[in-house]
């Protein structure tokens, strides 16, 4: 039996991997979430700020931001950066590689759900030799962590499965705000679905990666290819989204590493559009959005979702 105890935000939460003995509670936001009411026809892009040292920035307004699409300057309809509930799949890599690193992956997670709004929704997907719904939408963080420590890991990797079997799960979210969180060590070697297909699903849907790439120092000379690939496909997958992936060098920091995820996802500025020529399905549209700030602040970065493929309605 193996022991866990993951301390979080200065607190500790003891636990034994395959128990339910843990609590951990949702932080409580500062005040009541605004409520957004939008039609299908709207386009949603989540911008992060940050400064050259990759500082977030939060105090930006609605002014500061213009946004472009095919070049053509949109009016947004809606522009939010407050505490808003974040739909989010957790895409969790149980396949046989996973063993030796199940304890700190566990409290890679306990760290990130211990940040959440009481009114985010998650759900789990299981991935090894092929990825599995173990957990649909819930509320219920303490849920989501029991089953996280008591799966058990085994067999291959099925990553680009779990992301599309994610995708579509997406479509039950019932908040604004979308994101998969994928936590694995290595390439794909066992999906149905290409990459290709995978891709294009994400460009269809408005949906963000990020994710947390437990990748071995000797990657690029013992191991097979499409382990090899494993960290250009996930920063491929996390950059076309304006997501992240974030390379973890030393397993003992994904605990932090769950946090400034979970962080950098609430920092961020929503804005939406209703485009002046609405896309035709299956139309690459490319988005951009540039800053406009006084000159006495640092040059400022914004990360976001590059373009979008039309779909039915």
């Amino acid at each position: 039996m193996v022991c866990l105890c993951a301390f979080v935000a200065g607190v500790a939460f003891p636990a034994v991997l395959g128990q339910q003995g843990v609590e951990i509670a949702p932080r409580v936001p500062d005040a009541a979430p605004a409520a957004y009411y939008v039609d299908s026809a709207l386009v949603l892009i989540p911008v992060h700020v940050t400064t050259p040292l990759g500082a977030s920035v939060d105090t930006l307004k609605r002014e500061n931001f213009r946004l472009f699409e095919n070049d053509e300057e949109q009016a947004l309809s809606v522009f939010a950066h407050d505490d808003a509930p974040i739909s989010i799949g957790l895409l969790f890599d149980s396949s046989g590689s996973m063993k030796s690193k199940r304890v700190q992956v566990a409290e890679a997670a306990a760290a990130f759900l211990k940040t959440a709004n009481k009114q985010d929704e998650f759900f789990l997907v299981e991935f090894n030799d092929r990825a599995k719904l173990v957990l649909p939408f819930t509320s219920g963080i303490q849920e989501v962590y029991s089953r996280i420590v008591s799966i058990k890991p085994f067999g291959k990797t099925a990553l680009l499965d779990a992301v599309y079997l994610g995708i579509r799960q997406m479509k039950n979210a019932r908040c604004l705000r979308k994101a998969l969180v994928i936590l694995s060590d290595g390439g794909d070697n066992w999906s149905r679905h290409g990459r290709r297909e995978v891709e294009n699903a994400l460009l269809e849907s408005d949906v963000q990666v990020y994710a947390m790439g437990i990748f071995d120092s000797d990657l690029a000379t013992r191991h097979p290819r499409e382990e090899r690939d494993g960290p250009a496909l996930l920063d491929n997958l996390a950059l076309q989204t304006g997501g992240r992936l974030y390379t973890v060098s030393d397993i003992d920091a994904l605990p932090a590493i769950g946090e400034r995820i979970s962080r950098e996802l609430r920092s961020q500025y929503l804005l939406g559009y209703a485009p002046r020529h609405p896309p035709q399905p299956g139309k690459y549209r490319r988005v951009q959005v540039k800053l406009t700030v006084p000159q006495e602040m640092p040059p400022l970065r914004a990360s976001y979702r590059q373009g979008y493929y039309g779909v039915e309605r």
